[in-house]
């Protein structure tokens, strides 16, 4: 991609118009053009070029032909300003080769030029490709496309760059692809603009993404329609205000809605349909439906065209589920479409004149069983309904009330009427809904990014007020293009004292002067005709409108024409206007007994619709309280533009490459007219001679004054920047655009030097110009610049955390051992006390232990007796008979311990004199010793000690476990290397 631009930007360096040559002969180009427009012919496109200065178009052809030898590099043109020489031809063959690659999207200056494929093309707007773009560090480097626009906008609103509202205005001709690139937009917005680190937050930015997407389904189901030249053509125009918050997040939108074209409820050209919907319900709608709603398979209905023809819109689920997302319940769906399947039951009512004048009209026999549908779905009397069609109400004075019959001719009239202002109140209330829906609290959101898509430029067979108010409004967002960019800038150079030779384009203020003037614009005669209380009369309105708008050349009349109309002279073409009917339907008259009889409806949703309309009957005789159609549209459209003036704008110019709606079909003819009619190549040598970019000196000093180590940086960036001048920021500014220059190898810029101009940037008075080069060259340094400071702050960052953790380890080291020192010593002395308090309570316990001691041994101190003899029997058993006696028997010889016996598995413990005393001494200090069959130990420390201190009763075996001495145990603590308790006393006392 780089090298391709590279050489690109080498192909083009001679693009780039100097001030006294370059821009003096693409304004001569221009002027040559102007004047042979009207000469080129639709079958064909060569150039008639006629000058004065024969050599100069000599010249200008010589390039052309040297630029178009190498066609095969015209397709990698990614945008026009680098085409050169700049000319209708070169643009178009341009165009046509990236059409034929499949290249869609073109940059032309300041606006992108989409090419409609009439083709699905998914690998060009995958969410992978939108978060790519979204998060690209330099938007230039990337293919021109839709989203590099959306993207564009969103990073101006980031860094809130005034105006930080931004506006995506999208035109073009009706089918041009208006209305898939706002809803790519829409998408893009809603997949960039709903990410966040908190999971709740997610779950509700995905909730209104999802609304505001579901939205777009339901707008095109109930406001696009089939026409001649667009199979889902936009009949309203809309408003989209995506709001986002201080973070950037999508929390709401809303939409506002222009010039529904409701008359097609009532009325299609040949060859067109209704609104979708209605043709969704006929084919989607499941069995249960369609008994609930009256419409049979099979069923025609006369406001049903084209029913056969099957089209992708024709998405009956989808739009039922876009209801359900947005909150719009089942049963509100349900009373919706029943009044849509009324609404096509009321088109099936033909009435037929009555043999006698002054009866009403007579209905006509097949159509009384469709009059009773309408009824029983609008749930209103039948013969109510058909009173209201047949009978005008009249009244004379305050309280008397007249009936006139109405002609058949009358009769469809208000048969039409009344279907017109039901479609339209239920659309209205659908626009209200989806705002409460998805439409988000002021004090939630800051900044928004607007969408606007409206009606492209119509031209039909029979044009009428539609038409005129749909090219009125893309004759005012022309008007805000060439205002804002092709006037406006050219304006801005000379203001700044930049040498420039002002490129000539197509100003249409003379035919909004026709439309809107006041008082002699057709807007303002048309409202002052319908306001006068008398019938309308095409011949005599179509002399009004010769008589006062004969000065304006840009109004033709056609004299020998049958029908009375008037030709107008359009940005994008001439239009002839039919006269007849325009009267009424700038009128849009609704009869009272009309309103009446539907504010009496039991459908809920119908009463409702129409609980608070207001019927003015008395405004129907006034003069001051009509209020007319296009004076409503009128103020709805300055408001627009009043939004559309507020914020930064971005034009996406779509262009039709041919009528038939063919997939990748080029027509030259009809593409050609569309750049010319659109200024597309006047946009780009303005483009490519100017600088698209302009920046304040300060603005500049803020962003790029850290690139010099100047006071004046300094005080820009603290917010003290008011006090300097223009003199003062110019030459700082000069020195850093000089600075990137240098870097970059070119030639540095004079700003002392008013005659020195630089190709790639001018300092003006107040601002500095540049190029999109020069934009990316001024960016590149500012990184570099960033990253150098950058590192070094990060270096002396790292220098001050590593001297900071060593005094932080040298000072926890410190703490430690303070803290280790005061916990040794009060643990010390803890157990200086501890050991206080045992020694104490030791040899207290050690005295009384030794007192009770003395005091058990009294009794048997001095007793001597021979020891029994053990029996053989007993011996082998391994248990001690004491004795066999009944009597008790006191053995006075051991008066402690165990009775020694002879068994090797008894384990006793003895205190006697002699032999006794020697092995109990033995066992007591645990010396393992054994002699014979005999084996004596000590259990006192695993089972205690025992002793004898009653008499036997008769064969014991003794299992002693526990001494009845009460202090023999006793001890306060458990020393396994020596000999403690009563056994200790033994030791001491032997």
């Amino acid at each position: 991609m780089a090298n391709v631009k590279n050489k690109l930007w080498e192909n083009s360096g001679n693009a780039t118009f100097s001030t006294k040559d370059g821009m003096h002969a693409s304004s001569m180009n221009f002027e040559k053009g102007q004047r042979t427009r009207h000469q080129q012919k639709a079958s064909g496109l060569k150039e008639k070029i006629q000058s004065p200065r024969q050599s100069l178009d000599d010249s200008l052809e010589a390039d052309v032909r040297a630029f178009l030898i190498d066609e095969g590099l015209l397709h990698t043109y990614d945008d026009l300003t680098k085409v050169n020489p700049v000319t209708p031809t070169t643009v178009l063959k341009c165009l046509q080769a990236r059409y034929r690659a499949q290249v869609f999207y073109t940059n032309a200056g300041c606006t992108l030029v989409a090419l409609n494929p009439f083709k699905p093309i998914p690998h060009l707007y995958t969410q992978d490709l939108m978060m790519e773009y979204h998060l690209a560090q330099q938007l230039q480097e990337y293919k021109p496309h839709i989203f590099i626009v959306a993207e564009a906008a969103y990073r101006n609103v980031q860094s809130q760059v005034e105006p930080a509202n931004q506006s995506l205005v999208v035109s073009g001709e009706s089918g041009a692809g208006k209305t898939w690139t706002s809803r790519c937009l829409m998408k893009y917005y809603a997949t960039v603009a709903a990410s966040s680190s908190s999971l709740n937050c997610q779950d509700t930015v995905e909730k209104i993404e999802k609304r505001v997407l579901d939205s777009n389904p339901i707008m095109e189901a109930f406001g696009n329609a089939c026409t001649l030249r667009n199979n889902n053509s936009s009949r309203f125009g809309k408003y989209i205000q995506l709001q986002l918050n201080r973070s950037q997040l999508l929390v709401g939108a809303s939409i506002q809605t222009y010039l529904l074209e409701k008359t097609r409820v009532a009325y299609q050209a040949a060859s067109e349909r209704n609104f979708h919907i209605f043709y969704q319900m006929m084919k989607g709608a499941t069995e249960k439906q369609r008994r609930e709603w009256m419409m049979p398979l099979d069923q025609c209905f006369s406001w049903l065209p084209n029913a056969e023809k099957t089209l992708e819109e024709d998405c009956f689920n989808e739009t039922i589920d876009a209801m359900t997302n947005l909150g719009i319940t089942k049963k509100k769906q349900g009373q919706i479409f029943r009044i849509l399947s009324g609404l096509l039951h009321l088109g099936n009512l033909n009435f037929c004149p009555p043999t006698d004048e002054s009866q009403p009209c007579d209905l006509l026999e097949e159509s009384k069983d469709f009059l009773q549908k309408t009824a029983d779905l609008l749930q209103i009397p039948a013969e109510h309904l058909l009173a209201c069609l047949r009978l005008r109400t009249l009244r004379a004075g305050k309280h008397t009330v007249l009936f006139k019959p109405c002609s058949s001719a009358e009769c469809g009239v208000r048969r039409d009427c009344l279907a017109k202002v039901i479609y339209a109140q239920v659309f209205d209330w659908l626009v209200a809904f989806i705002n409460n829906s998805i439409c988000a609290d002021t004090s939630s959101w800051c900044n928004f990014i607007g969408v606007l898509d409206v009606y492209g430029f119509e031209c039909f067979l029979l044009n009428n007020l539609e038409q005129l108010c749909i090219n009125y409004a893309n004759e005012k967002l022309q008007q805000h293009f060439v205002a804002h960019y092709l006037k406006a800038q050219q304006e801005e150079y000379v203001s700044e004292g930049l040498t420039w030779s002002f490129i000539k384009y197509q100003d249409n203020q003379s035919c909004l002067d026709l439309i809107e003037g006041t008082p002699s614009g057709v807007f303002s005669l048309l409202n002052e005709e319908c306001r006068l209380n008398r019938a309308a009369d095409a011949e005599q309105f179509k002399t009004r409108l010769e008589k006062e708008l004969s000065d304006n050349t840009c109004v033709s009349w056609d004299k020998f024409s049958a029908r009375p109309h008037f030709t107008v002279s359009h940005y994008a073409g001439k239009v002839s206007y039919q006269i007849e009917g325009m009267m009424e339907k700038n009128k849009d008259p609704v009869p009272p007994e009309l309103i009446h009889m539907l504010q009496m409806s039991q459908d809920p949703l119908v009463h409702s619709l129409f609980a608070d309309y207001s019927t003015d009957e008395e405004g129907l005789r006034g003069h001051s309280k009509v209020v007319t159609v296009v004076s409503k549209f009128k103020n709805s459209l300055e408001s627009l533009m009043k939004i559309l003036h507020s914020t930064t704008p971005h034009y996406t110019r779509c262009i039709k490459p041919n009528a038939d709606c063919r997939p990748l079909t080029f027509k030259k003819e009809e593409v050609i007219v569309q750049l010319e009619a659109c200024g597309i190549v006047e946009t780009i040598n303005i483009s490519a001679a100017g600088f698209p970019i302009r920046i304040p000196y300060l603005r500049f000093m803020q962003r790029y004054g850290l690139m010099t180590n100047s006071r004046i940086c300094s005080q820009s960036q603290t917010g003290n920047g008011l006090e300097l001048d223009e003199s003062t920021l110019g030459p700082a500014v000069a020195d850093a655009l000089n600075m990137v220059l240098q870097s970059q190898s070119l030639d540095p810029l004079n700003h002392s030097n008013d005659e020195t101009h630089n190709t790639l940037v001018h300092c003006g008075k107040t601002k500095a110009f540049l190029t999109h080069s020069m934009l990316e060259y001024l960016e590149g340094h500012r990184d570099r610049v960033r990253s150098q400071r950058a590192f070094s702050i990060q270096c002396c960052w790292r220098r001050y955390k590593r001297r900071k953790r060593e005094a932080q380890k040298q000072a926890a080291v410190r703490i430690q051992s303070a803290v280790r020192s005061w916990l040794t010593r009060r643990q010390i002395r803890q157990w200086q006390k501890a050991a206080s308090l045992i020694q104490k309570s030791w040899r207290k316990w050690k005295a009384a232990m030794e007192t009770l001691a003395e005091a058990e041994l009294d009794d048997s101190a001095d007793v001597k007796g021979e020891l029994p003899v053990c029996d053989p029997t007993i011996r082998e058993r391994g248990s001690v008979q004491l004795s066999t006696r009944q009597k008790p028997v006191m053995v006075r010889a051991w008066p402690l311990g165990l009775a020694l016996a002879s068994a090797p598995n008894i384990t006793v413990a003895v205190t006697a004199h002699g032999f006794q005393k020697v092995m109990s001494l033995m066992a007591c200090l645990k010396l393992s010793f054994r002699s014979g069959a005999y084996k004596v130990e000590t259990n006192q420390f695993e089972e205690g000690v025992a002793s004898i201190r009653a008499q036997p009763q008769e064969s014991v075996k003794l299992h002693f476990l526990r001494s009845p001495l009460m202090y023999a145990e006793r001890t306060p603590g458990r020393n396994r290397d020596g000999v403690t308790g009563f056994n200790q006393i033994l030791l001491e006392k032997s």
